[in-house]
């Protein structure tokens, strides 16, 4: 019977063996031959072992791109490193002229990053690496560091940061994750202070809340410790670099040929809209578009939290709020903006969203000869929006009767369009509503045209149709006055 060595034996040393007591051998069990399984048992078990062998790949190949992106993260912090310790006076100065140099400060940084690689002790990497990590770097050193090619692509409608290691993005109506992350939260924080001094604003402990904009008109939400608890967050809605058409609006399914044809008409004949819907459902979108029917002869003044309308007319004021200073003092709300802008002599007034008391004051712009206004608001459905409508007015402070209330909105507003996102990540106008006045004390609302859906096809896409419901407004009066005419039997029953 073979046995192992000891170790004084490979030493070469002598060691008395002892006689081992053989032990006594036991008798197999007599084994009865089991049943074999059905059929379904075994082609259930190899589809479990299929799908574990699938999940475990997917779960080595996640693994593997984490090494590697705190390889390449490791890479970075040591080019860092270098251009700061090693950089000349006039390497300096090129870096000084910011975005107008970027060409020649990426061949800096590739002059670094070629030293750093011969140098260190990183493991070979492609040439397309090399390209990405001078373009991560000098979006380090330009922009807004990851998130650069993230605001880059256009394609992409939402940049959602959740920490610095987890970062979302909306794409074709659709959430993902990415692989994108900051260093840290000191990283990201820098970025962060990138974005706000530019503006004059600030994030802290004191004020760890934030509304801001980017160059091209992004909006961006900030929100930091002790409120976030994942670490600072961003949230930053983008906008199209070109601004979009009713015509465009067609082309994505978001509503008919007719029902542009009939708001193009409506806001000639400077009705008084809002536009309501829930987050991301395009209301910003819609008003962009319905402002751009707006006479280039009117003087238009329009006013938000952050800048985000981009008008094409000539005569236009934008005016945006302003948060209070670090001393509590020196905020300027929606609702100032609105009583300011009576004095103006504005031909029209947008608002970008109202969310408190400023409803009471567009409200009685819109009754006291400010016709054509336009606003947004969020809610689920027209009838809804009526009842956020009154809740606002009473956040003015003001002891009104809701009967009084009501009034004020249904002879103020003359159309309501309902935008909502559809599960397939599609935006669509699902209802334009006419407030066409008060019966008691209820406001009645006549749907004009409405999104049917019929079906969801294998891939989850909506399948619809839009429709007209057959009724004229009472409103054409207002068409005929200002010289609009729309085809006969527009509002024929089923038209699309």
């Amino acid at each position: 019977m073979a046995r192992s060595l000891s170790l004084l034996e490979r030493l070469g040393g002598k060691k008395e063996e002892k006689p081992q007591p053989e032990r006594p051998r036991l008798s197999k069990p007599e084994v009865k031959p089991q049943p074999q399984p059905r059929e379904i048992y075994t082609e259930t078990q190899r589809k479990q072992e299929r799908e574990a062998a699938v999940e475990a790949s997917a779960f080595a190949g996640r693994r593997a791109l984490t090494a590697k992106n705190d390889v390449m993260q490791e890479l970075k912090l040591a080019v860092h490193r270098r251009i700061v310790d090693e950089m000349t006076p006039e390497e300096q100065q090129v870096l000084v002229r910011g975005e107008e140099a970027r060409d020649q400060i990426k061949n800096i940084i590739s002059v670094y990053s070629s030293r750093e690689l011969a140098e260190g002790a990183y493991a070979a990497i492609s040439r397309g690496e090399r390209l990405q990590l001078v373009d991560d770097i000098s979006n380090e050193l330009l922009g807004l560091g990851p998130l650069e090619p993230l605001l880059q692509d256009d394609s992409i409608t939402e940049v959602m940061v959740n920490g610095p290691k987890q970062i979302f993005i909306e794409q074709k109506g659709k959430l993902r994750l990415t692989d994108v992350r900051f260093y840290d939260n000191a990283h990201l924080m820098n970025i962060i202070e990138r974005i706000l001094t530019p503006l004059g604003r600030r994030v802290d402990e004191s004020s760890p809340l934030v509304d801001a904009r980017l160059a091209d008109g992004s909006r961006v939400n900030i929100i930091i410790p002790p409120l976030s608890l994942v670490g600072p967050t961003i949230t930053i809605r983008k906008f199209s670099k070109k601004a979009l058409s009713i015509d465009d609006l067609v082309s994505f399914g978001t509503l008919s040929k007719d029902m542009g044809t009939f708001l193009d008409a409506c806001v000639k004949a400077r009705l008084n809209i809002l536009v309501s819907g829930g987050t991301g459902s395009g209301k910003t979108t819609t008003l962009n578009v319905l402002s751009s029917f707006i006479p280039a002869t009117d003087r238009i003044v329009t006013i938000e939290d952050a800048a985000e309308l981009r008008l094409q007319q000539i005569h236009v004021v934008t005016l945006e709020s302003r948060p209070p200073n670090l001393e509590g003092q020196g905020a300027i709300t929606i609702r100032d903006l609105v009583k300011n802008a009576l004095r103006m002599r504005p031909d029209r007034i947008i608002v970008g969203e109202v969310r408190a008391g400023e409803a009471l004051d567009m409200l009685q712009a819109m009754n006291t000869g400010h016709d054509g206004s336009l606003t947004t608001a969020h809610a689920n459905a027209p009838r809804d929006v009526l009842s956020r409508l009154e809740t606002m007015v009473l956040m003015a402070g003001m002891e009104l009767p809701v009967r009084a209330i009501r009034t004020q909105i249904s002879s103020a507003l003359d159309l309501i369009i309902q935008q909502s996102r559809i599960r397939d990540g599609s935006r669509k106008i699902t209802y334009i509503t006419e407030v066409q006045g008060m019966e008691g004390d209820t406001i009645i609302l006549q749907d004009l045209f409405r999104y049917v859906q019929d079906r969801i096809d294998d891939k989850g896409k909506s399948i619809g149709h839009y429709e007209s419901m057959g009724f004229l407004p009472n409103f054409l009066d207002k068409f005929q006055l200002n010289g609009i005419e729309l085809p006969k039997n527009f509002f024929t029953s089923g038209r699309d």
